[in-house]
């Protein structure tokens, strides 16, 4: 929605300036910036909660028998952690460049804004996705390399698969940043 100010009204308010004349005042701007960076943390630390609980469950069943077996399980548990950091660094990139007014005008536009919510639900949503690909491998692959330890090299770059696709999401959620700035 936007809100167009008459000539008037720009002149009850303010003294009126050539691009204060000719600018809307985008309303919902700021909103879907805003939205992109609370998605973007938001999902990504699901999918790391979701990793990091499932992958707790299976290291926690194997150290009911082979307790010296935990510190060398951890991996899943670590690689879930990072996708919330990925969500992180683009929430803080996004809330950083939301503005509302500036020099008198408005300067967070539309396009600036969807810019940034399609980051944020880039790099959120790949977050998920990759947390539930870490707790599902790492609750199963966990307590199987314990009974054949061959499997744990198996298990580690399965992982390192799952954690590219929230690799990928922060990619995108930085190139979509960038090109809003631009």
């Amino acid at each position: 929605r936007k809100l167009w100010l008459s000539a008037p009204q720009q002149a009850a308010t303010r003294p009126p300036t050539p691009l204060a004349q000719s600018m809307p005042i985008e309303l919902e701007a700021p909103f879907w910036g805003f939205m992109g960076a609370a998605f973007a943390l938001v999902f990504s630390n699901m999918g790391a909660a979701y990793g990091t609980g499932k992958s707790g469950i299976g290291i926690s069943t194997l150290g009911v028998g082979q307790p010296e077996l935990i510190m060398k399980s951890i991996v899943p548990v670590v690689m879930a952690g990072v996708l919330g950091i990925y969500g992180l660094i683009i929430a803080v990139i996004i809330s950083n460049e939301v503005t509302t007014v500036e020099e008198k005008a408005p300067s967070y536009t539309t396009f600036k804004a969807f810019a940034h919510f399609g980051g944020g639900l880039a790099c959120g949503l790949s977050g998920l996705a990759a947390g539930m690909a870490i707790g599902i491998v790492g609750e199963t692959l966990t307590q199987a390399s314990a009974a054949q330890p061959k499997l744990f090299v198996g298990m580690v770059l399965i992982l390192i698969f799952a954690e590219a696709l929230g690799l990928y999401g922060l990619i995108v959620g930085l190139i979509l940043a960038a090109k809003a700035s631009s």
